[in-house]
């Protein structure tokens, strides 16, 4: 399949079908074993090296399990600042908390937020703290793996939207997978 930037493309299936392992075979988490996958017409490199790190900044997800996902031990401010400090060491610790405030004001989130922990947030809070990690490094592709399953009807609606309208602003391209065929409905191209 191939998604266009700024395109969504809609994967859906059955629970066990294989939805997250393509997931993470698109990402190259996973080996494998036929075909190949490209971005930009750029092959994802299979070994985790640092091509395979470069091509990674560019390719995020956006989980399903919030907690899972995130470090219980780390403050907001600082997961969604993590990204910065892998990928670009030489930005300052006041630089990377600057950027991650723009970053939880982008997705809906009070500065107010940044020094709380992933258990002191709701689901849906949380949930806008994994965008705004996926986000950080302006990816062009982001994965998105069953965002908003694990939340309540009002507040998957709130998500999905905010999705969308970060799709339109910054262009990224979307792979969104879920079982739901109402929300691949609304999301999908």
């Amino acid at each position: 399949f191939q998604i266009p930037r700024g395109g969504t493309l809609g994967l859906v299936g059955e629970s066990g079908c294989g939805k997250s392992t393509t997931a993470r075979a698109v990402l190259g988490l996973t080996p494998i074993t036929r075909g190949r996958v490209t971005v930009d017409g750029q092959p994802v490199p299979r070994r985790r090296d640092a091509a395979w790190r470069h091509a990674r900044r560019r390719m995020q997800m956006v989980y399903q399990d919030t907690l899972g996902a995130l470090d219980r031990r780390l403050t907001i401010s600082d997961q969604i600042g993590e990204p910065f400090a892998i990928h670009e060491p030489l930005m300052t610790a006041r630089q990377r908390h600057e950027r991650a405030l723009s970053l939880m004001d982008s997705v809906g989130l009070r500065a107010d937020m940044a020094g709380r922990f992933p258990h002191e947030l709701s689901g849906g809070q949380r949930q806008r703290v994994v965008i705004a990690r996926a986000l950080a490094l302006s990816p062009d592709l982001l994965v998105c793996d069953e965002p908003v399953s694990a939340l309540d009807v009002s507040i998957q609606a709130q998500v999905l939207n905010l999705l969308d309208d970060l799709r339109e602003q910054t262009g990224f391209a979307a792979l969104f997978i879920s079982h739901d065929l109402k929300v691949v409905r609304q999301m999908s191209d």
